[in-house]
């Protein structure tokens, strides 16, 4: 894994963000599937980073921040239990389904969840259904 500052030059927003080589940063990058968090844009750029080393004077910065993403993680998959407990999993058919549910008034209208882009979530907010992306992690314990 490798982690890139990365720069938007539309807007000039920074954000870090992680890849599993330089090679699959280019490739992404070249396929458009890289975007900037501030304005969508797809003028992304990485911008010069220094390395950081561990060493043992900053190694509890770094047990600090993992304790933080662990609580971070079980506060998601707490939000991953909630939803799996009380809204329908529709898969790839979000989009349809969000749709359907908005357009029909006879349509029951409890919540649902599934697996749409971020194009077709924007779609749905231009069309005034409520929708959001929000972070889900794999079960890989098994």
């Amino acid at each position: 894994m490798i982690k890139y500052q990365l720069i938007c030059k539309n807007c000039d927003f920074s954000f870090d963000s992680w890849f599993a080589s330089s090679k699959e940063f280019e490739k992404l990058k070249d396929k458009n599937f890289l975007n900037c968090h501030n304005c969508n844009s797809q003028k992304i750029e990485k911008s010069l980073m220094a390395p950081k080393l561990i060493n043992r004077s900053n190694l509890k910065d770094f047990e600090i921040k993992d304790d933080k993403f662990n609580k971070v993680k079980k506060t998601i998959k707490e939000y991953q239990k909630f939803i799996k407990n009380n809204f329908k999993y529709v898969g790839n058919n979000f989009a349809y389904e969000a749709r359907s549910i908005h357009y029909n008034s006879k349509k029951n209208g409890n919540g649902i969840y599934g697996t749409a882009t971020k194009k077709e979530i924007k779609e749905l907010k231009e069309e005034g259904v409520k929708a959001e992306l929000i972070p889900w992690i794999e079960d890989k314990s098994n």
